[in-house]
């Protein structure tokens, strides 16, 4: 299976040439995105650190009267057989489940309020329109939380990021519930949207922390499923609940108690970033003993290199915006993810005009039309192991990640001219609109995952900011979307506006097979990409 997709997003870069050298490696913590020479290099960066001056203690409670006796530093380490990738399988998968229940939750929170957009619209007294935008904000924040999430996430763990997140999407979620006015309901969602982004960009770092490489395939589908399933769900519930209860309200306050339950499990779940476990026993020891001798690799190896933590924000929030404009990789494939994900929202406002406006359909009937996406996805992810097959023939190389993308390019204007010449028309059976779905939930998997790899593959180095800068325009671009899409299928006609985005699939169509055939020798040419 394929590496985080959203995970791995902010490492702290570097400013001067021993810090690269120090710090270089922790910009991709899963060994799995590193090159095997970065792997070597921090292995080697830590036993020096870990040589100088030290003693060595596992993670069992020395003995007091030594501890009191010893001169210098105390590091803190796992013992063999300790650490997360260690840990029981039924731990793991207590912490793979409960993070995908994370991502799952902020997927739905997304999706869910499309399922009677109008309703609230008339209960709100404003425009459709104006509506719309409750959308765009929460997808908004989708982009610019993990600027702050992801970075905090490498210092205080894993764990309380979760919960803060998940607490102030638990409590911005509220004023939805409430809202009497637009203004209420926009603010709440864009301080939901930003509260709720750290799972979707941290859960596949938990899975890089506990899953060996080779053990991370069915995890990783898992992630993978919940991500893309969440958006689709989404109007499934939001139809059926306004449907039976005839009220928008509800929604939001069933989105509300979902959201605090889940709340209420990230108060259990294990951490499972090493650095920071051993950081904790680190510090206890400390305090049992009163000293301060007691400290880990990983705080030797920053107290080297001087860098701070506001000097790790501020390039985590200016490295990305460097590689998306100067870098033709993370620009092209973050250009053609952004529409990609961008054609997902179109389809919670294309759906409704194809089966309301068009056949007749209430809301609920119109939720279940999108598990025909549902189907496509489970397929794409289903047939993900021919890929890594594909893969192993030629290891190592970035471009042997782009068959699905190539095979999802061509299917992917097809997709769409089905679904705009099937769901124009009411006398053509509705079962097209499903085919039409299916094989769109298939080229999104197919096109998202194999892009998303071949970045990080290429980048493997900066892989972190490479993967933010294509996060940052694709939550932009998906979240313009309902503030344009209904104009254009009402005005152009819906055939026609999904003929025209299936020409724009048509025309981009052509960037993983320039990729494939010349990437190589466009990352050569370049300064921050890995060299073949």
């Amino acid at each position: 299976m394929l590496e985080p997709i959203e995970a791995e997003f902010a490492r702290p870069p570097i400013y001067t040439a021993e810090q690269e050298a120090a710090l270089r490696d922790e910009e991709v913590e899963s060994p799995g995105l590193l090159s095997q020479a970065g792997l070597e290099r921090h292995r080697t960066q830590l036993s020096r650190i870990a040589s100088t001056h030290l003693t060595r203690v596992g993670t069992q409670t020395p003995d007091t009267t030594e501890v009191e006796k010893g001169e210098g530093e105390i590091l803190v380490e796992f013992q063999e057989g300790e650490g997360p990738r260690n840990w029981s399988k039924g731990k793991k998968w207590l912490a793979t489940m409960s993070t995908s229940m994370l991502c799952l939750t902020v997927a739905l929170g997304s999706a869910m309020p499309t399922g009677d957009l109008p309703g609230t619209a008339e209960g709100l007294h404003v425009s459709d329109e104006a509506i719309y935008i409750s959308i765009t904000l929460f997808v908004v924040g989708f982009g610019v939380g993990p600027l702050v999430f992801a970075p905090l996430s490498e210092i205080i763990g894993r764990k309380p990021i979760y919960c803060i997140s998940m607490f102030f999407y638990f409590i911005f979620t509220l004023p939805s519930c409430l809202a009497k006015n637009i203004a209420t309901m926009l603010a709440g969602r864009m301080l939901a949207g930003i509260a709720s982004s750290a799972p979707m960009t941290n859960v596949g770092g938990t899975i890089s922390d506990i899953w060996a490489v080779e053990d991370r395939g069915i995890p990783m589908a898992v992630f993978s499923s919940a991500i893309f399933m969440g958006p689709c769900l989404g109007p499934l519930f939001g139809g059926w609940i306004s449907y039976k209860t005839g009220q928008w309200r509800w929604i939001y306050w069933v989105l509300f108690i979902l959201v605090g339950v889940v709340f209420a499990a990230t108060l259990i779940m294990p951490e499972t970033l090493g650095v920071v476990i051993l950081k904790q026993r680190a510090n206890k020891l400390n305090k049992a003993h009163k000293t301060d001798r007691y400290v880990t690799a990983h705080q030797k190896m920053h107290q080297q290199s001087g860098v701070t933590f506001g000097q790790t924000l501020k390039t985590a929030m200016i490295r990305p915006f460097i590689l998306m404009f100067l870098e033709p990789i993370v620009l092209f494939m973050s250009f053609y993810l952004s529409f990609v994900y961008a054609l997902l929202y179109a389809t919670f406002f294309a759906f409704p005009i194809a089966l309301e406006e068009i056949r007749g359909w209430n809301p609920g009937m119109t939720g279940v039309a999108f598990l025909s996406i549902v189907v496509g996805i489970f397929i794409a992810l289903f047939l993900m192991p021919i890929q890594e097959r594909l893969y192993a023939r030629k290891p190592g190389c970035p471009e042997s990640r782009l068959y699905p993308m190539m095979l999802g390019a061509i299917f992917l204007p097809i997709s769409l001219f089905i679904i705009a010449f099937t769901g124009a028309y009411a006398r053509v059976h509705w079962m097209g609109m499903m085919v039409g779905g299916a094989l769109f939930g298939f080229c999104m998997v197919s096109v998202y995952i194999s892009a998303n790899s071949y970045i990080v593959d290429s980048y493997a180095d900066v892989a972190a900011s490479a993967v933010a800068a294509k996060t940052l325009m694709r939550s932009l671009i998906g979240a313009s979307v309902p503030l344009w899409i209904t104009q254009l299928f009402h005005n152009l006609g819906f055939q026609y506006a999904g003929f025209f985005l299936a020409l724009v699939a048509c025309c981009i169509g052509f960037i993983p097979y320039i990729f494939f055939f010349k990437g190589q020798s466009i990352r050569n040419g370049s300064k921050r990409a890995m060299k073949s």
